[in-house]
Parts: C-alpha cells; structure tokens; sequence
C-alpha cells in the first residue's frame, strides 16, 4: 500500500510530461501518431470548409431577393410620422427671450445650409408644381440617380433666415420646422377640399397635463396665433407640394433635398407649457389612431420665458 501510494517526484511527473508530449518509441505526439492528427486535421479542414459553403450560399441567396435601392419591406410603414427642427435632444422649445436661444438658431442655421439657392441648383432641378415627380425605369435600365425637385429656403418667409437672422426667437414669436418622415415610394394623397397640388400640415394647442383636470383640451387662445411658410391659398394651412414625392431613397436619390413646413408662433402666452399637436393631412395617411401619437403627427412643448 505505501508503494501504490507514494507520491512521484517532480522529476518523473517531467519525464512523463515529455512522453506526453513526445514519444519516441511510439512516435507520438500528444498521444497520437502522425497519420492519426493528419486525419483529425483533415476532417475539421472539410467540416469548416462544408460549414463556410452553406453559410456563403445561404447568404448568396438571399442577397438575390433583396434590391439594392429599394427596400424590401418599405410598405410595411402605411403612416408616416411628423418631426421637428431645431431639435436639441427632446421635443421640446423651451427658451428665455433674454438670451437662451442661440442653439435654437445655430441649429436651424446648419439645418438650412444646404437650402441656398447655389446649393440647390447644383445638386437638383426646378419641377413642376402640383404633380408627382415620379420617375420610372425604362424595362430593365435603371433610371438612377433620380433628380431631386429644388427645395429654397426663400420659400420659408420670415422663417428663412434672411429677413430675420434669429427666426423670431430674440423676439418671441420664434419659428419650428415641420417635416415629415420620408417612406420609400409613398404617394400621398391630397385632401381636394384643403388642396389639389399639396398635403397640408396645421398645429394647435393643448392644455399641458400640468394645468388641465383632463387633459387634452383644445387651448389655441394661450397659443395664439401662427403663420406658415410656404402657406396653401388664401388658408392659413402650411403645404408640402406634390412634386417633392415619391421619394426613392437614399442610393437612387442621393440629392434628395427634406421638405419643410415652417410654423411662426406671432404671441404665444409667455410662461406657459404649451403642448403643440401638428398634424399632416392627407387622404392616405391616418392621423387620428389614439394608440400611436406619432403617426401622422408630432406632439413637442413650446415655452417661452
């Protein structure tokens, strides 16, 4: 028994390891043999290679379904949402006429860079109002890119930036940008009864939860009045014409140039939280779902101290 339990010296457990290692009466390494690692090598090699060939044809395929302009599952956003600019983090346009709304103006001023007349005339066209600037492929000859329709900053009015350097903010009647998200082929439609060439966009203003029992009550009279830039008719309704659709994407309409409405808010109650509901009107595009407050509108607070 104390044979069979007698500890080995550090000098065997070496020699055992370099057996391990290297047997050179067997010739084995790590307990095998040549041929036998050559075959294990040999295995993992076409097992790998199988594995990388159903990875690369499986790939393969479905890059054959998928169109390099067009995103596969565009159709799937019916809705198109509604954002704003200047937006510094939040929803939200909370400043002192004293002197807190340089962001505010710096952002629009990097915004609307790109919406001069010699920017515009380099990277698109001048189309026809009132219709859509559809572009079709000719059979299987791709008509990219598509032109872009020009979009000019002149058309914003006093929220240009020319006549008023600061849009309003040092004066308190500041302007907010509306967009509206851009859905790849979306055609909307027009409402004939506020417009044959344009959709429409139109704010109002809520009671704050803060200063309402119930909460959502129409409240324009503390909002007070707005102005819109460019503006549809003889209504006080801001207009996104036609032309500017259908958007065809990134890589097929890399000029493509965001159309904006601009919202003048003239007097506006003063250290008030106002809750501002802007919403686009078109014939295609819901806007009335309770369950998503983004669709087809946008929600941001305006205050102004």
């Amino acid at each position: 028994m104390a044979a069979l339990t007698q500890k080995k010296t550090c000098s065997q457990m070496m020699e055992e390891w370099k057996e391990y290692m290297w047997n050179p009466r067997t010739r084995e390494f790590m307990g095998r043999t040549g041929s036998s690692w050559a075959l294990i090598l040999l295995f993992y090699m076409v097992f790998y290679a199988f594995l990388t060939a159903i990875f690369s044809l499986s790939l393969w395929v479905m890059l054959q379904t998928i169109d390099e302009y067009t995103p596969k599952y565009a159709d799937r956003l019916v809705n198109p949402g509604l954002m704003i600019r200047p937006k510094l983090g939040t929803t939200e346009v909370v400043y002192s006429v004293n002197g807190s709304w340089q962001d505010y103006v710096d952002g629009l001023n990097s915004l609307l860079e790109e919406y001069n007349k010699t920017v515009q005339m380099e990277r698109g066209v001048n189309c026809t109002p009132g219709v859509y600037n559809i572009q079709e492929d000719t059979g299987d000859v791709r008509n990219y890119p598509k032109k872009a329709c020009w979009f000019l900053r002149d058309v914003l009015g006093d929220c240009s930036g020319d006549s008023d350097p600061t849009y309003g903010y040092s004066s308190g009647m500041p302007c907010v940008l509306i967009k509206m998200n851009r859905v790849v082929h979306f055609l909307p439609g027009p409402i004939k009864e506020l417009s044959n060439t344009s959709i429409t966009i139109n704010c109002s203003g809520q009671v704050s939860v803060q200063r309402s029992q119930v909460g959502g009550h129409k409240n324009d009279n503390l909002l007070g009045s707005m102005q819109y830039f460019p503006t549809v008719g003889n209504r006080n309704l801001g207009g996104i014409d036609l032309m500017y659709f259908p958007y065809y994407g990134n890589r097929a309409q890399q000029n493509y140039t965001q159309p904006f409405v601009a919202v003048k808010f003239l007097n506006a109650t003063r250290g008030v939280d106002h809750m501002v509901e802007c919403r686009v009107n078109a014939a295609n595009i819901n806007n009335q779902d309770s369950r998503d407050l983004f669709q087809g509108r946008v929600i941001f607070k305006l205050r102004i101290d």
